[in-house]
């Protein structure tokens, strides 16, 4: 299994999958973090999708997951659920963004990666499907600074965020909450990698 780490950056994923050659792949699997407009999900939550959007188009998603499946999930004390996905260019980090793109889209949740991932999929005429965790919940506002957190290798610019701190003492709060939900989210979609198998478990869509 190949893994590429966009480091929540549309374009930098983009340019990686022109690096690779669509008849050695036999699906593609979006797995990761998200961002929740669903007021009911709660961080850790996973949602399956169904299909994801982009503006208006719309890319069919498929992943069987068995009753087991899920039991087996609820035992860590995860809710599954299957839903749309927003695929988006930029972070929605305000609450009421979130808001009005959930009441726009009906989306669950929303992430950067899955709508690229579809995308792909789609002109490659291969299986898609996508597994995202809740990280930040709909009632949750990202610090304006998550926008410059990652580094280009996906790790987290810790010189950068302190930076931040220092300069407005006042959103402290707001990292610690921020790095609380990311760490659970983690802890979530660590417990998701049965379903990162070969490919057998990937279904082709209507794309």
């Amino acid at each position: 299994m190949a893994v590429i780490c966009s480091s929540s950056d549309p374009n930098q994923l983009r340019a990686l999958l022109t690096t690779l050659d669509p008849t050695s792949i036999r699906g593609v699997i979006s797995f990761g973090v998200a961002g929740g407009l669903d007021p009911s999900l709660k961080t850790g939550d996973v949602v399956v999708a169904t299909e994801v959007m982009a503006g208006d188009t719309r890319w069919l998603a498929g992943l069987p997951l068995t009753e087991d499946q899920i039991a087996s999930i609820a035992l860590g004390r995860r809710r599954v659920v299957r839903g749309l996905l927003a695929g988006v260019e930029e972070i929605v980090a305000a609450r009421a963004c979130k808001a009005a793109l959930h009441s726009e889209t009906g989306a669950a949740a929303v992430d950067m990666e899955s709508h690229i991932a579809a995308a792909y999929a789609a002109e490659a005429d291969i299986p898609f499907a996508a597994l995202r965790v809740i990280s930040d919940p709909a009632h949750r506002a990202l610090p304006a600074y998550a926008r410059k957190a990652i580094k280009p290798n996906g790790d987290v610019d810790l010189l950068s965020i302190m930076g931040s701190v220092v300069r407005n003492p006042r959103t402290l709060r707001a990292l610690v909450s921020t790095g609380i939900d990311f760490t659970l989210a983690l802890r979530s979609l660590r417990g998701c990698r049965g379903f990162l198998p070969g490919g057998e478990a990937l279904v082709a869509a209507n794309f």
